[in-house]
């Protein structure tokens, strides 16, 4: 695949969570284009990576740190936010019981969580949203609200509000964790649907099973440093894994997935 424009450029950064050092001297580059997936343990850094993504933490400042997104420094957290569809495990858990799934999706116009009354949709807007979930399967849970959905069902809420702005990149923290094996499947489906659509995929995870066969490319984060970056396939091996989780792991593969095994 040619790869077009960076996606994401950060040089150098280093980032406080409170008083916790994370990331010393962090550097990470992605192309537009590139289907790309972080593995890392707990602790490793991937959630603080996500909040630097959606500007809820910053970098210190420092003549030689830089983050770059879409090749602009200077960036409208907003607009971000529209451009890259996130979709997290703090994103599922802050929405209000009595939402229901079309505003669930709606909100993906404003970025915002629920909708309020002062945010303004258009028929062409609220007709997007709809069609949005129908493509997803969720059409029936239009007026639901969102206490009463599964967890896979509001998993693909949120999803759809991640796509309901058609954004260049979709940002997907461990998206199936939660679910079971059918939901599993039908979610992981669905996001390969939209990769062979044309989305790029940045996928934040310690669950190898969720790294669809179309990632081209692997990180493996620990402790806030990046101990190995590059081709799947050279990646993603027994000893690498071993050392990333401070175990023994015996990788098994079939058409084109990864299962990690007790070794």
């Amino acid at each position: 695949m040619k790869l077009s424009s960076p996606l994401i450029e950060i040089e150098r950064a280093t980032v406080y969570r409170g008083d916790t050092c994370v990331f010393t001297d962090f550097s990470l580059s992605l192309q537009e284009g590139e289907h790309v997936a972080i593995l890392g343990p707990n602790g490793a850094g991937k959630s603080t990576f996500l909040k630097l993504l959606a500007g809820e933490v910053h970098p210190v400042p420092n003549d030689e740190t830089s983050i770059r997104l879409f090749g602009e420094e200077r960036w409208n957290v907003w607009d971000v936010r529209k451009r890259l569809g996130m979709v997290s495990h703090d994103l599922q858990h802050q929405y209000m019981e009595k939402v229901t799934g079309l505003k669930v999706v709606l909100s993906g116009y404003y970025a915002s969580i629920g909708t309020y009354g002062h945010q303004d949709f258009t028929y062409a807007q609220i007709a997007c949203a709809h069609v949005v979930m129908e493509e997803l399967g969720i059409g029936f849970l239009t007026d639901r609200r969102y206490g009463e959905m599964s967890t896979g069902e509001q998993r693909r809420c949120l999803l759809g509000r991640a796509l309901v702005h058609d954004p260049i990149a979709l940002v997907l923290d461990e998206p199936t964790s939660g679910l079971d094996l059918t939901a599993t499947f039908h979610y992981l489906d669905l996001v390969r649907a939209h990769m062979q659509k044309g989305k790029t995929l940045l996928l934040v995870t310690h669950h190898i099973h969720e790294i669809p066969p179309e990632v081209e490319r692997v990180l493996l984060l620990k402790q806030g440093k990046i101990l190995q970056d590059g081709e799947k396939r050279a990646v993603l091996t027994e000893a690498s894994l071993s050392q990333l989780f401070d175990c023994q792991v015996v990788l098994a593969q079939a058409n084109g997935w990864y299962q990690a095994l007790p070794g």
